[in-house]
C-alpha cells in the first residue's frame, strides 16, 4: 500500500468517523480506518461511471448504514462489499484481515459473476438466491445490499439509458419490496421515488410538481387541521408531536394506477400522524382526535395490537375533514415511529443466536426462513425469484387460530392458503374449514380477525385445482412439489399398462422381454430405470407401439396376440395426473372413449364421436383404446346447451334443478337471445352418464324449459 494513500484520509471518510464515534469504540473506529485503506488500495485505479474513484461508492454505503447504528462489522463490510466481485483481494486474506464475519458478509453480498449463466435474467435470479442463504444465516446482509442499492440508485443518472431502466425496474420490483417486508419504509420510499424517476421521467416529473403546487394551495388549512389536533392533544394532557404527511411521486401514481384514480382523487385526503410517548397514550390519542373530528365507519385499523407482518406497529383512522376532505390519522410512539422508519435496522444489537434483537428482526427472520424452505423445493431459480416477488406484494390478512395463535397472509388469501401456513402436512391432507365455526370449501376467501380451523383427512392429497385457490408462493409451491411427485407415480403406473397393452398386441410379455434386451433399450434412451421410461410413455414423449417393437424383437411370443390386439387401457379417474380430459368433447363415465398421446400433456381422454376424433385418427400411432374401469371415481366437466324462455326467475329454477339432482355450476353464459327464448350454456360437474341422465332430466321438467343438449351433441 502506497504511504501517500496510507496518509490520506478524505473528507467523506472523516465524516463517516465522526458519526460512528458518536456509538462505537475508538478501537471500532480504527478497525473502520483500516478497512477504508484495505479497500482503497484494492480499488486503487478503478472508477465509476462518474468518474469519481470507486471507492467513494463503499464509503458513502458505509455512511447510509452508519445513519442506522450499524455496528463495525458491517459497516467494515459495507466498506470492502465489492471487493471481492471487483478486486484481487481474496475471502482468505479478507479472513485474516477483518475475521469470519466480515468475509462472509463481503461475500452473502457477491454476485455469481464466475458463474456462466444462459443469460442476464438466470445470472440475476441466482445471485438473488444465493443473497437470501447468506440473509438466512445473516440478516446484515441485506442491509448491506439495500444500501448498496440506494446508493447506485442516488447515482444512477452516469448509466445509460437501458441500463438505468433495468437497475429501476428491478429496485421496484425486488428491492424496494424488501425494504418494505422488513419494514424500512424510509428505505422503501426512496427506492420507489429514485426507480419511479429513472423509468417513468416524465411522469415523475409532472405529478411532482403537481404535489407541490396542491400543497402550496393547501398550506394554510392543514395549518388549520395540525394546530386543532395539536390543541386538542394538549387539553387531553398528552405529550405529542403532530405533523403533516405529504405523499411521495410514486405513492400517488401507483394509487392511481392500481385504484384508477385521478390525480385529485389520490390528493383529496390530508394526511398527519401524531406521535407520542407511550403505548397508552395512542389509545388515549385516538379517543381525543375522535371526540374533534367524527370518524369514517369502517375505517379504523390497530396495527398495534395485531402488528403487520414486517413489525410495523400504528393505530390508523380517517376522519370527516372541517374542509371536506378526508383526514387520515396514524398515531404511534417514538420507538414505533422509528421502528415504522427503519424495520429491522431499529435498535440494532446483532446477536448469533436464533433470538433476534427486536419484533421486526424476528419476522423478517420467519419470512426468510420460509422463503428458504421455498427455494430448497424449486430447482428453477427464475421460478423461485417469480414466487418470492408474489410473496413480496402482501397486503395482509390477519387470521388466528383455534389456539389464538397470529398467522399474516397475503390478501385474497384462501382457507387453503391457510392450511399450508400452518403446516405442509395440514394443506396437502386438507379437505375443508371452518372459519368462525362456520364450515367452508377451501376455495373460500378470508378477511382479518376471521378463526380459521382446518379439517383434515389422511387420504386427501392435492389436486391441479388447487392452483387456481391459492394466492400465496408458500402454498403454491408446496401443491406444484406434491403434485410433481404423484404425478411422477400415476405416469408410471399409467404408462406400465400402456406398454403392457402394446406388448400384448405383439404377443409378449413385459417379463418376458430379456434383461439385457431392457436395460440397452433403457439406457439408449438416456434413462437410469424402468420407472423413467414407463412415465415417458405416459407422458406422451414416446410411443408405446415403438417401444414394444423394439423390446419385442427376440423375445419369446405368445399365441394370444391377436385376441389381445384390441384389448383397452383401463382409467378409474386417479389417473389425473398424467390424464387430461378433452375440453372439445367433456368426456364422462360412461361414454366411450379414446386416448390421444399429446407431447408433454400426456394422454388427452376423448369421446369416440368427439368432433376433432377425424383429425385425431391421421396420427393413428398416437391413438390409445381406452375404456373405463368398473369403479370410476371424481366428477367430471360437461357443457349443457339448454333452450329456456326469456323471463326473469328462469336462471335461478334451472340452478335450483341442477342442484336438486347433487350437481355443481361451474360456469354459465348467455350465446342467444331474442323475445321469447334465450339459450344458456352450462358448466356443470357430474359423476357418470347415468348422474348426466338425471340431471337433464330434472331440467327438462322445469316448466320454463324447451329443451335439454349435451354439448357437443
Amino acid at each position: 500500500m502506497s504511504t501517500a494513500l496510507q496518509e490520506t484520509v478524505p473528507a467523506d471518510v472523516l465524516a463517516l468517523e465522526q458519526r460512528l464515534s458518536a456509538y462505537l469504540s475508538p478501537e471500532q473506529v480504527a478497525r473502520v480506518r483500516e478497512a477504508y485503506f484495505t479497500g482503497a488500495h484494492a480499488h486503487e485505479g478503478q472508477t465509476r461511471k462518474s468518474g469519481e474513484p470507486y471507492i467513494t461508492h463503499p464509503v458513502a454505503v458505509a455512511t447510509i448504514l452508519a445513519d442506522l447504528g450499524m455496528d463495525a462489522e458491517t459497516i467494515i463490510a459495507a466498506i470492502l462489499h465489492d471487493t471481492l466481485e471487483d478486486t484481487q483481494l481474496s475471502r482468505a486474506e479478507l479472513e485474516e484481515k477483518f475475521g469470519a464475519t466480515v468475509a462472509e458478509l463481503v461475500d452473502g453480498v457477491t454476485k455469481l459473476d464466475k458463474v456462466k449463466f444462459r443469460n442476464q435474467q438466470d445470472a440475476a435470479a441466482e445471485s438473488f438466491r444465493k443473497m437470501l442463504l447468506a440473509m438466512a444465516r445473516d440478516l446484515r446482509v441485506i442491509l448491506i445490499k439495500l444500501s448498496d442499492r440506494l446508493h447506485n440508485m442516488r447515482t444512477l443518472g452516469a448509466m445509460a439509458p437501458a441500463s438505468r431502466r433495468r437497475i429501476a425496474r428491478e429496485t421496484l420490483d425486488i428491492y424496494a419490496p424488501i425494504a418494505q417486508r422488513l419494514g424500512m419504509n424510509k428505505f422503501r420510499s426512496e427506492l420507489q421515488d429514485l426507480g419511479f424517476r429513472s423509468l417513468y421521467p416524465d411522469r415523475y416529473r409532472i405529478i411532482s410538481e403537481r404535489i407541490k403546487s396542491v400543497l402550496g394551495n393547501r398550506r394554510e388549512a392543514m395549518g388549520k387541521i395540525e394546530a386543532a389536533l395539536a390543541a386538542r392533544l394538549v387539553a387531553e394532557h398528552i405529550p405529542s408531536r403532530v405533523m403533516s404527511r405529504i405523499k411521495t411521486p410514486y405513492s400517488t401514481y401507483s394509487k392511481m394506477h392500481k385504484e384508477h384514480k385521478t390525480f385529485n382523487q389520490v390528493m383529496d385526503v390530508y394526511g398527519f400522524r401524531v406521535i407520542v410517548e407511550e403505548t397508552m397514550q395512542c389509545y388515549h390519542a385516538l379517543g381525543a382526535i375522535h371526540s374533534l373530528f367524527k370518524p369514517l365507519d369502517g375505517r379504523f385499523r390497530d396495527f398495534i395490537a395485531i402488528p403487520k407482518a414486517n413489525g410495523y406497529q400504528s393505530l390508523h383512522t380517517v376522519l370527516f375533514g372541517p374542509f371536506g376532505a378526508p383526514i387520515e390519522i396514524q398515531i404511534r410512539t417514538q420507538e414505533m415511529d422509528q421502528a415504522a422508519e427503519r424495520g429491522v435496522a431499529a435498535h440494532w444489537v446483532y446477536k448469533t443466536s436464533k433470538e433476534p434483537a427486536n419484533a421486526a428482526q424476528s419476522r423478517a427472520r420467519d419470512w426468510i426462513a420460509g422463503l428458504v424452505e421455498t427455494q430448497a423445493r424449486e430447482a428453477s431459480s427464475a421460478e423461485f425469484l417469480e414466487n418470492v416477488k408474489v410473496d413480496l406484494f402482501p397486503d395482509e390478512v390477519y387470521l388466528f387460530s383455534p389456539k389464538g395463535k397470529i398467522f399474516s397472509l397475503p390478501r385474497n388469501s384462501t382457507a387453503l392458503d391457510y392450511a399450508y401456513f400452518v403446516h405442509t402436512d395440514v394443506g396437502n391432507h386438507a379437505v375443508a374449514a371452518r372459519v368462525d365455526k362456520k364450515l367452508v370449501p377451501l376455495r373460500t376467501r378470508l378477511n382479518s380477525g376471521e378463526t380459521v380451523e382446518i379439517i383434515t383427512a389422511p387420504s386427501a392429497q392435492p389436486n391441479p385445482q388447487w392452483l387456481e385457490w391459492v394466492v400465496s408462493a408458500r402454498a403454491r409451491v408446496a401443491i406444484r412439489n406434491n403434485l410433481k411427485h404423484l404425478q411422477h407415480e400415476d405416469a408410471v403406473e399409467l404408462g406400465h399398462r400402456m406398454l403392457d397393452r402394446a406388448l400384448e398386441a405383439q404377443g409378449v410379455t413385459l417379463d418376458a422381454i430379456p434383461l439385457k434386451t431392457l436395460d440397452r433399450y433403457i439406457a439408449d434412451a438416456k434413462f437410469k430405470r424402468l420407472e423413467e421410461l414407463l412415465a415417458d410413455i405416459a407422458l406422451g414423449n414416446r410411443m408405446p407401439d415403438q417401444v414394444a417393437t423394439a423390446l419385442a424383437e427376440g423375445a419369446a411370443r405368445t399365441t394370444k396376440a391377436t385376441r389381445r390386439t384390441q384389448e383397452k387401457v383401463l382409467i378409474n379417474g386417479s389417473e389425473r395426473g398424467v390424464l387430461s380430459f378433452g375440453q372439445c368433447c367433456h368426456p364422462v363415465p360412461g361414454d366411450e372413449i379414446i386416448g390421444y398421446l399429446s407431447q408433454g400433456k400426456g394422454v388427452v381422454v376423448h369421446r369416440i364421436d368427439c368432433p376433432n376424433a377425424a383429425d385425431y385418427r391421421k396420427t393413428p400411432e398416437r391413438i390409445i383404446a381406452m375404456g373405463w374401469d368398473s369403479e370410476v371415481t371424481g366428477d367430471y366437466r360437461v357443457r349443457l346447451r339448454i333452450v329456456v324462455e326469456n323471463k326473469p326467475g328462469v336462471l335461478a329454477t334451472i340452478a335450483a334443478a341442477i342442484a336438486e339432482a347433487d350437481s355443481n355450476i361451474e360456469n354459465v353464459e348467455y350465446q342467444e337471445r331474442d323475445l321469447n327464448t334465450s339459450t344458456l350454456m352450462f358448466t356443470i360437474e357430474v359423476r357418470n352418464r347415468k348422474h348426466l341422465d338425471e340431471v337433464m332430466y330434472r331440467v327438462r321438467r322445469a316448466s320454463v324449459v324447451h329443451g335439454v343438449y349435451r354439448y357437443p351433441v
